[in-house]
């Protein structure tokens, strides 16, 4: 009789056990689920917003070319019997292909120089995540080191976090260099526009 009382109370503890391994067990993988989503909505949002800049660039670059050719298509070869839209003209083809530089820049891809150093895996400085960093590398090489990367817990959400706050850093030159294309086109049209007007009202 003891041995089976003693083998109920071991069920018994075995039994009460589990839901408390169960609870620590959801608990570890809540931190890790969400770092993930974290990271996953991170790089979503950044991608998104790239893209959006694109789209934004895009459209200046074809509404500058469009007025640029009618400009050399229309006004510039008139320009003999209107000798007066000379100035306005040339204000607004300076804005148009200021605009047009600027935002071709906001588009410009930056590749880096495609490798890395066994010095940066070993300190875990390496960005293994963006294709500029290991393109150049030979495969078996980046193998090693990518499974190296997937083993070290740490080494992995610190690729991460620096490719994250590499992409904001894409993203906040690309919107700089955005805001300059929209301010020249913005500023730059009203005061072309005015120009016309003067010119023609001088005339």
């Amino acid at each position: 009789m003891k041995t089976s009382s003693s083998t109920i109370e071991n069920l018994q503890d075995l039994v009460a056990d589990q839901p408390a391994k169960a609870g620590k067990k959801k608990k570890n993988d809540k931190p890790t689920k969400g770092i993930e989503t974290l990271f996953r909505v991170t790089s979503t949002n950044s991608q998104q917003l790239s893209n959006q800049a694109d789209a934004k660039a895009n459209i200046l670059i074809t509404v500058n070319s469009i007025i640029i050719s009618v400009l050399l298509g229309t006004i510039v070869k008139g320009m003999e019997g209107n000798s007066h839209l000379t100035v306005p003209s040339l204000m607004l083809l300076v804005v148009c292909l200021v605009t047009i530089v600027f935002s071709i820049l906001s588009t410009r891809p930056h590749v880096p120089k495609g490798t890395y150093t066994q010095r940066e895996i070993n300190s875990k400085k390496a960005n293994l995540l963006f294709f500029g960093n290991f393109y150049l590398m030979p495969y078996d090489v980046y193998s090693e080191d990518m499974l190296q990367l997937m083993e070290d817990k740490d080494f992995l959400y610190r690729s991460l976090i620096r490719d994250v706050f590499s992409q904001g850093g894409v993203l906040g030159k690309k919107y700089k260099l955005l805001k300059i294309a929209y301010d020249v086109f913005m500023f730059g049209l009203v005061i072309s526009v005015f120009a016309f007007v003067i010119a023609s009202t001088l005339l």
